[in-house]
């Protein structure tokens, strides 16, 4: 689902007629239920049994995108896309949080081989949009609606799946879930997140643009950037896992300022080599998010479903205004500036990990 706006940035911009900072904004919507959900879900998450809430947030989804149609006007497309985004953000908080608790300071490499499964849907769902559009001769909107069918089986799936109950402290407890002064801790992960979320939301819309405006290329190559992106994102999250001893903060810094310089030097040497671009850009990147979540878990005591939801739904910030703000970047220089700015986000996240492993090291 994180892919298909951007799968589909050229013909929901022609049947909607869209301009960057109005397609981007398409992606805002879906971040900000995302936002919505994560935030909701992670209270409910800790006190509440955890298959029903799954279920539920699966069978919401499904709604949400099987009802998507190409008549649709700009508004109701927004409306479906924030519906989709709360049911996305309640299972994603679920998961996160099922396996931090389970796991608990090992939870880094089993999150990034979750992850990994994640990157693996967005890798295909652009070549799932082309085929559809191009072979099955159907509009943008088929994809939503297959994805949604596709909510369905897993929904059903998941009835027979044991979650783990949540723990009685956090079930028995009617006060604020977070320990006080976790809030100040949680503040480096929730700018890691913002910065983080809303890079990779935005560079997905707008590699079509870049790639169709900018260098000149086929819209074909444009989708192909985005799989490579997400393909780069996978291979990244999959070398972690060889690398022995803790993953870390130190891992969360290099990876950010990594990710900057790629991007930056890339735009700015105008490669017409878009997909190798986009593809060392994720593979700089792929660890940041499921590291980030499991070290904001790790040090929440039995609110973690509570504190990951605060510092994703950060994440949801930043993926609902980059976009925007790109978009409308995009419309006023054009495409190039509105891609290569987006290193920015990445070094501000690099910033944010450098002082999570500074008050680690003056911690120790």
């Amino acid at each position: 689902m994180l892919v298909l706006v951007g799968a589909s940035q050229a013909d929901l911009a022609r049947d909607l007629h869209l301009g960057l900072a109005q397609s981007g904004l398409l992606a805002s919507f879906l971040a900000a239920g995302l936002g919505a959900g994560v935030l909701a879900a992670g209270p409910l998450v800790d006190r509440l049994p955890r298959r029903p809430l799954f279920v539920a947030a699966s069978l919401v989804v499904a709604l949400g995108l099987g009802t998507v149609s190409r008549s649709m006007s700009f508004a109701r497309t927004g409306v479906h896309l924030i519906l989709v985004g709360v049911g996305l953000g309640v299972y994603e908080t679920l998961l996160n949080a099922v396996v931090t608790e389970r796991y608990r300071a090992r939870a880094a490499r089993p999150l990034l081989f979750v992850h990994a499964a994640a990157t693996l849907g967005a890798m295909l769902g652009p070549a799932l949009a082309a085929w559809l559009t191009v072979w099955a001769h159907a509009d943008w909107s088929a994809a939503f609606r297959a994805l949604g069918v596709a909510h369905l089986p897993l929904a059903a799936a998941a009835l027979g799946i044991t979650f783990p109950a949540p723990s009685q402290l956090a079930a028995r407890s009617h006060a604020a879930l977070l320990p006080a002064g976790l809030l100040r801790t949680l503040f480096p992960f929730a700018v890691i997140s913002f910065g983080y979320v809303g890079l990779e939301t935005a560079l997905t819309v707008l590699a079509v643009p870049y790639a169709t405006v900018a260098l000149g290329l086929p819209h074909a190559r444009g989708l192909a950037a985005i799989s490579a992106f997400w393909a780069g994102l996978l291979l990244g999250r999959l070398a972690v896992l060889a690398v022995r001893g803790a993953i870390d903060a130190r891992h969360l810094a290099a990876a950010g300022a990594a990710g900057a310089l790629v991007l930056a030097a890339g735009v700015a040497s105008g490669t017409h080599a878009i997909e190798a671009l986009l593809a060392a850009t994720g593979a700089c990147l792929g660890l940041v998010f499921p590291v980030m979540v499991a070290l904001t878990g790790e040090g929440a005591g039995s609110a973690r479903a509570t504190a990951i939801g605060l510092v994703v739904s950060a994440g949801a910030l930043g993926g609902f205004l980059l976009p925007w703000l790109h978009g409308a970047l995009g419309d006023a220089a054009g495409p190039r500036v509105a891609v290569g700015t987006l290193a920015v986000w990445a070094a501000l996240a690099a910033a944010a990990a450098r002082s999570v492993r500074r008050e680690a090291s003056a911690g120790a």
